[in-house]
């Protein structure tokens, strides 16, 4: 079957926290690595014939919900009702506003916006291990130790898609960085390397770090801990500090030549993220009315998907929300899968990831924003007989994708009758992480020089054109 079909009834279906400001912080806070995504812009490349094809440029912005842990495609969007009892679970699949595609009963906003929306069903790799897979999926290149839990991020990584952007986009007009994480960077506690590599600049260099927000936006008296003034500390009052540092900065340029000036332009972009009012306006949720914040859910992974959509609204290249730290092992359902998914997970993603969309296209984003919801594998087709439970499966799982002009109400690929492979138009993470690049107008020749200097390819897959319309 050829590759890059579409198949259905519609005809194309199938961020540092800023150290607190006391006088040694505050001479580090230029050196703050996640800050420095402001910094060191080069312009996209031009002259590309991709420029014509589908999809190309189509995105403004990017906004990826990374479902850590890995959900379960056969519980979610790509139902086997007709599998063995082992396989396929209770939970039944419903029509959707698309017809003919079918989703997970539980998904019960996200059936009527289907026709906004496209399933990649023949998503694959051949990588179990949480850490590196992350790695392929969040950069589109392999880690640099591969199938490995105990690697931990290191400089050597591929930077993450939305450092990438950062560096070749810069900021948005706001002075907001140019990447943007929340609510943490990716860890799981049963994995000796901890944090997921490939989530920072890797070998562009921490300059182009995503600016991190932590926390739980949900909680009472939540603030950004990067952009509070603490030990009451004024705004006029860090200006005098940062012209004091300036100081500092202008008697070692001779000994230090260009690593002080790039040092004092980070330290300048510290003060305006600190002070901009624009800048802390935008993450201030107090501003949306209750209704709003009700209709994302009144949790972490809602209130940060509603702070992703005010990243977008001001233009910020791309905003990355991981799935948060929940306790219990996040999407990764070795256990209880069927529990966890009806009662956990499936409620507060389909709440966030519908009122996305609509607030999206009601504002007139939904256009030029692509939004990926995706993790970094699936789970086994055979039930855990011991606790009803999933385990790790790379090699066939379920991605969605929706705006920027990809082709709403459609099922690309499929899987096999128990969902264990891909049967037809096989996508890997490469080749996902590419048709976002080609989304964002970067073309498939574009390079970035490493620390040696050298071009560094940042495609190693190839755009999927036949999602966009």
């Amino acid at each position: 079957m050829p590759r890059n079909r579409l198949d259905g009834p519609l005809g194309c279906r199938s961020f540092v926290e800023l150290a607190r400001l006391s006088r040694r912080p505050v001479l580090a806070l230029g050196a703050s690595t996640v800050l420095g995504s402001l910094l060191g812009r080069t312009p996209l490349a031009a002259g590309s014939d991709a420029s014509s094809a589908a999809g190309f440029g189509r995105a403004r912005r990017c906004i990826l919900l990374f479902m850590w842990g890995g959900p379960s495609h056969l519980d979610t969007f790509d139902l086997k009702p007709e599998a063995p009892d082992e396989v396929r679970g209770p939970f039944r699949p419903i029509s959707t506003s698309a017809p003919g595609v079918q989703i997970c009963e539980h998904f019960t906003r996200l059936a009527g916006l289907m026709d906004r929306v496209a399933i990649v069903r023949s998503l694959g790799h051949d990588d179990p291990a949480h850490l590196s897979s992350a790695h392929t999926v969040l950069t589109g290149h392999l880690p640099p130790v591969n199938k490995s839990d105990a690697e931990p991020p290191s400089q050597r990584d591929t930077p993450h898609i939305g450092s990438m952007i950062a560096r070749l986009r810069g900021g948005s007009p706001l002075g907001l960085p140019g990447f943007v994480t929340m609510p943490w960077l990716a860890f799981h506690p049963a994995a000796p390397g901890g944090k997921a590599p490939g989530q920072h600049g890797g070998w562009l260099g921490r300059t182009f770090d995503p600016l991190l927000i932590e926390g739980d936006p949900n909680a009472s008296g939540w603030t950004v801990p990067a952009l509070s003034l603490l030990d009451s500390v004024s705004a006029a009052r860090l200006d005098r500090r940062f012209e004091l540092l300036r100081g500092f900065d202008d008697q070692r340029r001779a000994l230090e030549s260009g690593a002080a000036l790039a040092l004092g332009g980070q330290q300048q972009q510290a003060l305006n993220l600190l002070t901009a009012p624009a800048v802390r306006e935008a993450f201030d949720l107090t501003q949306e009315p209750d209704a709003v914040r009700d209709r994302y859910g009144r949790h972490v992974h809602g209130q940060c998907v509603l702070l992703a959509r005010r990243m977008a609204e001001r233009d910020v290249p791309f905003v990355s929300v991981n799935w948060h730290n929940d306790g219990q092992n996040f999407w990764d359902t070795h256990g209880s899968n069927f529990r966890r998914l009806q009662n956990d997970l499936i409620p507060p993603a389909d709440a966030a990831l519908s009122a996305l969309l609509t607030d999206l296209e009601e504002r007139g984003l939904l256009d030029d924003t692509l939004v990926v919801w995706v993790g970094e594998f699936g789970r086994a087709p055979r039930i855990n007989g011991s606790d009803a439970g999933r385990d790790h499966h790379p090699y066939c799982y379920s991605g969605l994708l929706a705006g920027a002009g990809i082709r709403g109400g459609a099922a690309y690929g499929t899987s096999d009758r128990i969902g264990s492979r891909p049967a037809s138009d096989p996508v890997s993470p490469h080749d996902l992480a590419a048709t976002m690049l080609h989304a964002l107008g970067v073309p498939a020749e574009q390079t970035l020089p490493d620390p040696f200097g050298r071009p560094m390819p940042l495609y190693s897959g190839r755009p999927v054109e036949a999602l966009f319309s």
